[in-house]
């Protein structure tokens, strides 16, 4: 009892316990004052995390428009036919891939389409009007569709889309994933019967090897990752889907998904490494190479030599599992390096662009995620270390800097998946775009899929980062869609880049650049020993005055997606570049001095330049 003890000790008692009433008191009344705790939810306000995305547009932002020019130009496409039926292979949607498959210097588009709904018969897949799609530029700013005479109007559930010279013979044939069977067209090189004489195509899937078992395969990307100048290809497994009727589902930010809608309900797809034998087939060897990702859910992968070492690494994009990063070794195997790299990201990825956005010579990633997950901007931080003795490799690490340059609270509201580095304005620095388009399900329509405005991002140079242009750059970013797929080329050779949205269940959308061209540009076309197909890797780096840009050719393969194979620089003002130089995959060089600006450059490899 405090009755009973000495008055001293008595009088310290009372001195700690009123103190402490005290500081209690005043941490209620600080409690009381702060802001009840909130959670985010994706469309909502929160203080101090929403209230902070908003950066000021400069004053001297582009005045550049992206015109939907998709009825101009001749391009009526429609993706999906009939209602969807809340299955996970009828809601992720489709790429496209520009390339010039006829080699009159006009970029052509192939869209990839799914056919409707898995309940579909085999004769009403055949009968569906939503076919893949072949348009060839007729070189006056429109295109014919020539799906049909060229011979590869397929029916089913397609994916990507990746053009490729895989046997070399100066043609780009045509890979095509799918939920369902994979298919290798292969360009004959003929007169055809399409305007112009345009070639046609024929299957040669499994005559080159090429016939993997039925699976939900999404991305495609070529690269010659074993540097014998021969195409090899990447194709990534998202999961082993069975259809589910009858299961609890899950609630998502107050939205009920079916489990069938749930890649967590699924076990991993593998991942194939096809390597070119050279012989007009290919031998699988993703398991032997450390490659095949047996864990990851994959959507999207990208060939880039992040570590300058002449040989090309491979990113892969996972949905609901780590993202991987696979170090070329050099000796036709790879080593697991995402952890040490800092890119084994654990969030909902999908789409990937490849560019050096901070000019600083090495190429850094941004990769576009689920909702209320935010985008990531990996920098390439090799270019910032020292070199070590040889023969010890410098580190390869990333540092995601997309909060601190205005690309990640932004899109904390957005479900990301096309995506890519491009210079819309020709400023001699690296833009984004992204495709955005929701995977929940409206609640009064369920049938249908709720949809997102797009996003571009004008990049201010490294120090500002990048600012959201969207709004002052076209009505296209005003209008909501379910986007997927994006591909980007000079489809009109006017000096800047335009841009095809897959959108889900909707248009397919060609978005021309009006005003690019006010800054100077050059384009470099790559022609390599074997043909054309050779070329994806190889490494453009050009120099004006203080201003050194690199381009590898063929990186950005995005979601499901193929940009042209031209490497396009904006210069500004500039009117010649002092140094050209070409790394081709064999690690070969060639420089040019003094080219001119505005212009297409094409270069032959094995001829040395002025």
């Amino acid at each position: 009892m405090l009755t009973t003890l000495p008055r001293r000790k008595r009088r310290v008692v009372l001195t700690v316990t009123l103190g402490l009433v005290f500081v209690v008191a005043v941490a209620a009344v600080v409690w009381a004052m702060m802001p009840s705790k909130q959670t985010y939810r994706p469309g909502g306000e929160v203080e101090g995390l929403t209230a902070t995305l908003a950066r000021s547009l400069p004053e001297d932002y582009p005045r550049i428009i992206f015109t939907d020019a998709s009825a101009e130009a001749g391009i009526v496409f429609r993706h999906f036919d009939g209602r969807r039926t809340s299955q996970l292979p009828e809601d992720m949607g489709s790429g496209a891939a520009w390339g010039d498959y006829d080699n009159d210097g006009w970029m052509d588009l192939f869209v990839v389409n799914q056919a409707g709904p898995l309940t579909l018969t085999p004769e009403e897949i055949a009968a569906s009007p939503a076919h893949h799609a072949l348009y060839h530029n007729n070189g006056d700013g429109t295109f014919t569709e020539v799906s049909a005479q060229a011979g590869v109007d397929g029916r089913g559930w397609g994916m990507a889309a990746a053009w490729g010279d895989y046997d070399g013979d100066g043609w780009l044939d045509l890979y095509v994933s799918a939920y369902g069977q994979n298919t290798l067209y292969r360009n004959n090189g003929d007169p055809g019967s399409g305007p112009g004489q345009a070639p046609t195509f024929t299957d040669h899937t499994e005559a080159a090897g090429l016939d993997a078992p039925a699976g939900f395969w999404t991305g495609a990307s070529w690269g010659d990752y074993n540097r014998d100048g021969r195409l090899d290809l990447y194709v990534t497994g998202y999961v082993k889907y069975v259809p589910m009727e009858g299961q609890q589902g899950s609630t998502q930010y107050d939205v009920d998904v079916p489990p069938s809608l749930n890649p967590s309900s699924f076990n991993p797809e593998r991942n194939l490494l096809y390597r070119n034998d050279g012989n007009g087939r290919f031998t699988e060897v993703a398991r032997k190479s450390g490659v095949e990702n047996a864990q990851g859910r994959s959507l999207s992968a990208a060939w880039a030599d992040f570590d300058d070492d002449g040989w090309l690494d491979l990113y892969v994009a996972n949905d609901v599992s780590d993202n991987v990063l696979f170090r070329n070794l050099g000796n036709e195997t790879f080593e697991e390096i995402s952890h040490r790299a800092l890119v084994a990201d654990y969030r909902g990825a999908m789409g990937i662009a490849v560019g050096d956005w901070d000019g600083d010579a090495d190429l850094d990633m941004f990769i576009t995620h689920w909702i209320a997950q935010e985008n990531a901007l990996y920098s390439n931080r090799h270019a910032d270390r020292i070199p070590r003795p040889a023969p010890a490799p410098k580190p390869l690490q990333f540092m995601d800097l997309a909060d601190r340059f205005g690309l990640g609270q932004i899109a904390l509201d957005y479900i990301g998946w096309g995506t890519s580095f491009f210079d819309y304005d020709n400023d001699g620095r690296l833009d984004l775009f992204v495709s955005n388009g929701s995977t929940f399900q409206q609640q009064e329509t369920p049938h249908l899929l709720i949809p997102m405005q797009d996003q571009l991002f004008w990049n201010r140079g490294a120090g500002a980062g990048f600012f959201d242009v969207s709004a002052v750059s076209g009505a296209f970013f005003s209008a909501e869609y379910v986007g997927r797929g994006a591909a980007f080329a000079d489809y009109d050779n006017d000096g800047d880049v335009d841009v095809f949205v897959v959108n889900h269940d909707g248009p397919g959308v060609l978005l021309r650049n009006d005003g690019g061209n006010r800054n100077r540009w050059l384009k470099v076309a790559l022609e390599g020993q074997q043909g054309g197909g050779s070329t994806l890797g190889a490494r453009v780096r050009v120099v004006a005055g203080e201003q050194v840009q690199i381009r590898q050719v063929g990186a950005q393969s995005s979601y499901c997606s193929q940009n042209s194979p031209l490497a396009h620089f904006g210069l500004g003002e500039a009117m010649t570049v002092d140094t050209l130089d070409v790394i081709w995959p064999n690690g070969d060089r060639q420089t040019h001095l003094g080219v001119a600006t505005n212009q297409t450059l094409r270069v032959v490899e094995g001829r040395e330049g002025d």
